[in-house]
């Protein structure tokens, strides 16, 4: 599958997704407390994608996946399925929404604390937001892919964590994921081409220990090998004609 190009108006349809998915991000963020469950996480922002915003939650039987957002609490690194684990005080937990609205999906993510979190997770949650956003400042039209990996790398790991490997950003429109494959580390230089009219996510993974990770026998839990905690912030982004645009900013990111 090669990368789309979105026309005008596919692109406002893109907004319009990424901007209702910011806003289920936006609004679950009071409900993220100790005592609170994953599975009662994941039933508000259905309830609240299905009849406040009339869209859909992609992840929701998606090959198989049984809720309709990921919660990834701790070492969890990414596709944790909300269930019955209550989450208590100084745990982390990153929540990735994508909504499918007018046949287009929005996909973002985020880190919550939970009460007062260790200074180590403070840490972390912060680099990676940085890492992310760096990535984000080297897309624009002419570039590469290895632009944004490079850049998320060489700002991440002078700081002593590591970058996961094995998961990816990706394209985005129509389809969940479409191509191309967004790495998170890499030469700058290298790689397709960006072409205005791509849509992208930007989604960094990363670890306070090692890189390395294992996939649970549930066929979608991804954890760190040693255990140790892990961050991840996600935006989709559109190349435009000069640089980018962020379409899954949340409402205290956006300007009036």
């Amino acid at each position: 599958m090669a990368a789309t190009i979105k026309t005008r108006e596919e692109q406002q349809k893109m907004r319009v997704a990424g901007r209702l998915a910011a806003s289920v991000l936006d609004m679950i963020g009071d409900h993220v407390r100790p005592g609170v469950s994953t599975g009662e996480l994941d039933r508000i922002c259905h309830e609240f994608i299905v009849g406040k915003l009339d869209a859909i939650p992609a992840p929701l039987n998606y090959k198989g996946f049984p809720k309709s957002i990921c919660t990834s609490v701790n070492h969890v690194v990414c596709h944790g399925i909300p269930g019955d684990r209550v989450l208590k005080n100084r745990d982390i937990v990153n929540i990735d929404i994508t909504v499918i609205k007018d046949g287009f999906h929005g996909d973002t993510s985020r880190m919550f604390n939970v009460g007062q979190p260790p200074v180590i997770a403070e840490r972390l949650i912060r680099i990676c937001f940085e890492g992310m956003w760096e990535g984000i400042r080297a897309i624009r039209p002419g570039g590469r892919l290895g632009d944004i990996g490079h850049a998320v790398q060489t700002y991440v790991e002078p700081h002593r964590f590591s970058v996961v490997r094995e998961y990816c950003g990706h394209g985005i429109g129509r389809v969940f994921h479409e191509d191309p494959q967004v790495l998170h580390y890499g030469k700058p230089g290298t790689g397709p081409e960006l072409s205005r009219g791509m849509t992208i996510t930007v989604e960094p993974m990363i670890n306070a220990g090692r890189r390395g990770v294992k996939l649970l026998a549930d066929g979608w839990t991804v954890v760190t090998k040693d255990h140790s905690l892990s961050a991840q912030w996600e935006h989709t982004v559109l190349v435009t004609d000069s640089g980018f645009e962020v379409l899954t900013l949340g409402a205290d990111d956006r300007t009036p």
